[in-house]
């Protein structure tokens, strides 16, 4: 991916709707060129897809957290399972460093949060954690 291609997935990054049209104005390149530039990021794979990020997503957790997890011995699958079948769990990433995997977390309310974290911190392998709540979102995006 090339400095232009960055410039491209950028502007549809801020408007995943915009017409090749506009991307080419924003960009000033001809549509042609965007138009084939994103049919070949399409190709590649370096862009799978297009999201919608409805006002509801944003609003249904007012109550957000990363829950850092240390798992002891071989219990890193097991517990990914578990945390995979809450729904309050949206998003999961494995990580290197002092903890194995982070957790984002959201809730309606700072005590159905803390019944989450609870019940986590239960599960068979969890050794430690440490929990941030997420404060506002200043950037957001794949």
């Amino acid at each position: 991916m090339d400095a232009t291609d960055r410039r491209l997935v950028s502007a549809l990054r801020h408007d995943g709707r915009a017409s090749v049209s506009d991307l080419a104005t924003t960009l000033g390149l001809s549509r042609a060129t965007v138009r084939s530039r994103l049919d070949r990021l399409l190709q590649r794979g370096d862009v799978v897809g297009f999201t919608v990020v409805l006002k509801e997503d944003v609003a249904r957790d007012p109550v957000r957290a990363l829950m850092m997890i240390g798992i002891e011995g071989r219990g890193t699958d097991r517990v990914i399972r578990q945390l995979n079948g809450m729904p309050q769990v949206r998003a999961l990433h494995s990580t290197n460093g002092r903890w194995d995997v982070i957790a984002e977390l959201g809730t309606e309310t700072l005590d159905a949060l803390d019944a989450v974290l609870s019940r986590i911190r239960k599960f068979d392998g969890v050794t430690k954690s440490e929990t941030s709540l997420l404060l506002s979102t200043r950037k957001s995006g794949a």
